[in-house]
């Protein structure tokens, strides 16, 4: 009988046959905390009798959350990440590098490992045919000293996407209608694994976005098949070596299947206060909006911003709409600068703020006030999530966020393409 990507993957590193539903002890290749949910995970470190990391030139710290830091709470905490850092001789991501899911894909995520993170959206590796997963932070300590971890074996959904996407149409509008259509406890505990033409064509930064969204369907991973997509991307970052083939067998047992025909994707928005509140940007159109974020560790790749370049080149953000670009990466904030997107950003009276998570996750850079609304890039919604239960989040794909800055209002990108 076939094994799924996941199976292969799972077999693979615990020596073991294994099948959807067992129990298995895994080697891990990489472990990594963020500045929000590290110190914990660290101190946890340190209250066991375990004081060595397992491998430290694999475990990495990054600030990234809060960076640079706007509270003198989060500048301790930023001290601690540093001192342990230098104590066990792991690795330190500091300010401005950018954000731990975009730096793991760029440097370190490889097809075939197992990769943890102190982060639900951990999975944004399986882009690249990792199974990569957020823990708990008392499992990310001992994950850290002892170099392995305890997982079930997920069942797996195969998503199959065929077609093309129509102009104006993204990943970011494939993986919220996908959420939409199974709910945001759709696929919970499952791996969802990725197929079809549209896949096949797609690069790996549209991948990297929905890979990063799934757990927003409660999945425990989301893979894509490491293919020439696959090879061509870790070759552009100088990482080629580490490339092997991976796919599912062809007599693979899935739970289920899922069948999206691309062509009939249209703009889509995730409306307050759920990812799977989902509608057509058609729906929504005229809707006032206060602040636009683009940037995340969903959306603030090279692509992301020269697609919000492309539509703002020449224009200006609406008067009464706030314009906030955070590059994922400073890789990507370098590459952004030789190409003149920022340049067009700011002449269109954008707000560059440095690499990091920004105003995602509502501690600094962007915090909404009392009833405004923000259309954001990232991956959630939910009430209070960039820092005020009294404000509204909409979420899309960033050509609908540049036509939305340019208009004050939702709008469809493709008045702009």
């Amino acid at each position: 009988m076939g094994k799924t990507l996941a199976e292969k993957i799972l077999s693979a590193k615990s020596d073991t046959e294994v099948r959807a539903g067992n129990i298995v002890v895994v080697r891990i290749d990489l472990s990594f905390v963020q500045d929000s949910t590290g110190p914990l995970a660290l101190r946890q470190f340190n209250e066991t009798n375990l004081n060595t990391v397992h491998n430290p030139e694999r475990t990495i710290l990054f600030i990234d959350h809060s960076a640079p830091s706007p509270a003198r709470e989060l500048s301790n905490d930023h001290m601690f990440l540093r001192s342990f850092a230098r104590e066990k001789g792991v690795i330190l991501s500091d300010i401005g590098q950018g954000i731990c899911h975009q730096l793991v894909a760029e440097s370190w995520a490889n097809p075939g490992d197992i990769i943890v993170g102190a982060d639900s959206h951990t999975v944004t590796a399986g882009a690249l045919g990792a199974f990569a997963t957020g823990l708990g932070s008392t499992d990310i300590a001992i994950a850290m000293a002892l170099g392995k971890t305890w997982l079930r074996v997920p069942e797996t959904i195969k998503v199959t996407v065929q077609g093309q996407l129509p102009k104006g149409v993204y990943a970011k509008d494939l993986i919220l209608h996908l959420i939409g259509q199974i709910g945001a406890d759709g696929a919970t505990y499952r791996a969802l694994e990725f197929h079809g033409g549209a896949i096949a064509t797609m690069p790996m930064s549209e991948r990297l976005t929905i890979a990063n969204m799934v757990v927003e369907a409660g999945a425990k991973v989301g893979l894509f098949p490491s293919d020439n997509v696959t090879r061509d991307y870790l070759r552009s970052q100088g990482r080629e070596e580490h490339y092997i083939p991976l796919t599912p067998d062809p007599d693979a047992t899935y739970e289920s299947t899922i069948e999206l025909d691309a062509a009939w994707l249209e703009p889509t928005v995730a409306r307050p206060h759920r990812v799977d509140n989902t509608a057509p940007v058609r729906e929504l159109k005229g809707t006032h909006i206060d602040q636009v974020f683009i940037g995340t560790c969903t959306n603030g790749r090279l692509d992301d911003i020269r697609i919000v370049a492309s539509i703002l080149k020449g224009k200006k953000k609406h008067p009464h709409t706030r314009l906030i670009v955070a590059p994922a990466s400073k890789k990507v904030l370098l590459e952004a600068l030789a190409a003149g997107y920022i340049t067009t950003l700011v002449e269109a009276e954008a707000t560059i703020v440095p690499p990091g998570c920004a105003a995602c996750l509502g501690v600094h850079q962007g915090v909404l006030g009392n009833g405004e609304a923000c259309l954001s890039t990232a991956n959630r919604n939910f009430k209070g999530r960039m820092g005020n239960p009294e404000s509204f989040i909409y979420l899309a794909s960033p050509a609908t966020a540049a036509a939305t800055a340019i208009k004050g209002e939702i709008t469809d990108p493709r008045e702009f393409l």
